[in-house]
C-alpha cells in the first residue's frame, strides 16, 4: 500500500485549476522539507489536491504555511523536448493538516474519497455500564465493559524438564 504522511511549508501557494470538461477542481502547490541529514538542501515535492479537498487547499492553505500531508507518492515520466524522459515525483493529498500558527483555526480536511459514516462505532463506546453478551454465552457475570485483570490456571502448559535442550531441533 502506498501510504506517505509529509510535514513540509508551502513554498508557492496554491493554484487552482480544473479538467478539461471544468467538472472537477484540481489544486496544486510546492512543498519543501528538510533533507535527511543537516548538510543536504531541502527538498521540494509537487503537491495536487482533488476535489473538495482542492477547493479546501486553495481557500485555507498559502505560502508559508507549514502542514502535515496524508496521501500517496506518484512517479510521473514524460518525455522531454530534448530527447530524454524525465521522472518527477508527485504527492497525492488525501487529507491537509496545519501545523502551529493559532492565529489561524486549525482545519483538518476529511477523506477525499466517500466513506460511510452510518457504520461508525464511537470512540468512547468502551464506557457503557452494561453490556450486550448473556451470562449464558460465557458463563460468566458481566456488568461492565471496563477491562479488568484474571488469573487463569496454567495447566495444559508442557513443563521444560531438560534446560540444555536445543528448541532449535525439529524433530522429525
Amino acid at each position: 500500500m502506498n501510504s506517505c504522511i509529509l510535514m513540509a511549508q508551502i513554498v508557492r501557494s496554491p493554484e487552482l485549476r480544473y479538467t478539461q470538461d471544468n467538472q472537477i477542481p484540481i489544486a496544486q502547490m510546492l512543498v519543501e522539507f528538510p533533507g535527511l541529514r543537516s548538510e543536504d538542501p531541502p527538498a521540494t515535492l509537487k503537491v495536487v489536491g482533488w476535489r473538495n479537498l482542492a477547493l479546501e487547499i486553495n481557500d485555507n492553505y498559502s505560502e508559508g504555511d507549514r502542514v502535515i500531508l496524508e496521501g500517496r507518492l506518484s512517479m510521473n515520466i514524460f518525455e522531454r523536448q530534448e530527447g530524454f524522459k524525465e521522472k518527477r515525483a508527485e504527492f497525492v493529498a488525501s487529507r491537509i493538516h496545519r501545523v502551529g500558527d493559532s492565529s489561524h483555526a486549525q482545519t483538518s480536511s476529511p477523506p477525499a474519497s466517500n466513506f460511510r459514516t452510518d457504520n461508525v462505532v464511537p470512540l468512547d463506546s468502551y464506557k457503557q455500564t452494561t453490556s450486550n453478551v448473556r451470562e449464558a454465552d460465557v458463563g460468566v457475570s458481566v456488568t461492565s465493559s471496563t477491562p479488568e485483570t484474571a488469573t487463569i490456571p496454567l495447566n495444559n502448559v508442557p513443563k521444560q524438564t531438560d534446560p540444555d535442550k536445543n528448541l532449535d531441533d525439529i524433530p522429525f
